[in-house]
């Protein structure tokens, strides 16, 4: 029997769709194996939000090519997608498949390996389609991961001007609801304890539906589930957070008092210039919301700096606005311009040493916001779940239900458990915690 290997960049969506090909060449009677060098089969599945996140690809799988010289390596992913020759040009690499045909990567590593050498370098990318039925993929195989990401969504239709993803990940698409719910039972059988919503513009599931539905209405469904442990959600939009959404988690136990709602900027006039469809008032006023009606909860953020126009004012507005939300965490990125995207041709960009330093003020205050909201819990005792080495969170690590990551020194436990922690000391760069008893 053949041996696999899925190296995995960027973000949850990614995850999932990693675990989807985990699933398919599993099914095509081939092993997983722990290490790259290791495998007869190395997949790569890529990111491309960044130049950066492009030239950390690139690095990965002239790495990969080095360290297995014998294997078939396959390249998927968004940068596949996206520059599909960049990536075929790298000497070794066998296929370079886009997204619309992740799903078939099992069956063209058979053809490929029928064809032989022949096919080196080959590119296989369909043309991303609305109407193509969206299908919920087998979570099943994290890759040792503790919490399975149920992709229920793909794709984005909004405009935003910096944002490349639309053009790789194709229009705004939805599985059906009895899929999701189905697979969440499935999950669950196998006693996975948290499960995690993810999509790509999470926010707009069941508009696109011949009979439209909500993402609230789905929610509502997966909370009904027996035996569920804890519900989370990945990244939703704030033009798309509703406040049905805000009451669900108010009302279960089992909805996780965690929200990551990327903001972009703090200046309208750059919330403009970016597309955005909200104004910073709005969006602090959402975060209010849903502190007040969810006591303990953990809200976190996206912000871009350096945005084209960007000035001084600007990003004093964003500083201001992180200061004086219930923010708990923000992820502060450079901008970057991706080509093919209207901010690509933005005037009076920003001068990268400016970028630099507003990032470095930025994070700061985010550091200093996170420890405040950490301290907060410091003596009380929180719903918890035991983490996988494979989490990269560190060993002996355990997530609160509101997004703490606390290590637990002397606790020894099985990852994938529900317990209680109560948070004992709040360092700068660490939590530590004591498990208490199982939730």
């Amino acid at each position: 029997m053949s041996s696999f290997f899925v190296h995995t960049f960027g973000c949850r969506c990614n995850q999932s769709d990693s675990a989807a090909i985990r699933e398919q060449l599993a099914r095509s009677r081939r092993s997983e194996s722990g290490a790259a060098e290791d495998a007869d089969l190395v997949v790569v599945n890529t990111c491309t939000v960044t130049h950066r996140t492009d030239r950390q690809v690139r690095q990965a799988v002239r790495r990969l090519r080095r360290v297995n010289p014998g294997a078939r390596l396959v390249v998927t992913g968004c940068y596949a997608e996206r520059d599909p020759s960049a990536l075929a040009s790298i000497p070794g690499v066998d296929l370079v498949v886009g997204n619309a045909d992740k799903e078939r990567i099992a069956e063209l590593v058979d053809q490929a390996e029928a064809a032989g050498s022949e096919t080196r370098g080959r590119i296989i990318r369909s043309p991303l389609d609305a109407a193509r039925d969206y299908l919920v993929a087998p979570m099943s195989r994290t890759g040792g991961r503790t919490r399975p990401f149920v992709k229920i969504q793909d794709g984005c239709d909004a405009a935003c001007s910096y944002c490349v993803i639309p053009a790789v990940r194709g229009p705004g698409r939805g599985a059906r609801p009895e899929e999701i719910l189905g697979e969440v039972r499935r999950l669950v059988e196998q006693g996975y304890q948290e499960i995690v919503l993810t999509g790509v513009h999470l926010g707009t599931y069941g508009t696109r539906f011949a009979r439209p539905t909500s993402l609230a209405a789905l929610l509502e469904d997966i909370l009904a589930t027996p035996r569920l442990g804890r519900l989370r959600l990945s990244s939703i939009e704030p033009m798309r957070f509703s406040r049905e959404i805000v009451e669900l988690a108010a009302g279960h136990e089992a909805f996780a008092r965690h929200f990551h709602i990327p903001m972009q900027s703090g200046s309208d006039r750059i919330l403009r210039r970016m597309r955005r469809p909200y104004t910073a008032a709005r969006f602090l006023e959402l975060l209010g919301t849903i502190a007040e009606r969810i006591p303990g909860v953990c809200l976190g953020t996206d912000a871009i700096v350096g945005f084209p126009g960007e000035t001084d004012s600007d990003f004093e507005r964003t500083c201001e606005l992180v200061e004086s939300s219930p923010l708990g965490y923000a992820h502060v990125f450079p901008f970057s311009a991706r080509e093919g995207t209207d901010a690509w041709s933005l005037p009076h960009p920003v001068p990268l040493a400016v970028v630099r330093e507003r990032a470095r003020l930025l994070r700061e205050i985010t550091r200093r916001k996170n420890l405040a909201f950490r301290q907060r819990f410091a003596g009380q005792e929180l719903p918890a779940l035991t983490l996988a080495p494979e989490e990269e969170m560190g060993e002996s690590v355990v997530l609160t239900d509101n997004y703490i990551q606390a290590r637990t020194p002397g606790f020894d436990l099985p990852p994938n458990r529900l317990v209680r922690a109560r948070i004992e000391r709040v360092e700068h760069e660490a939590t530590l915690a004591t498990i208490t008893s199982p939730e």
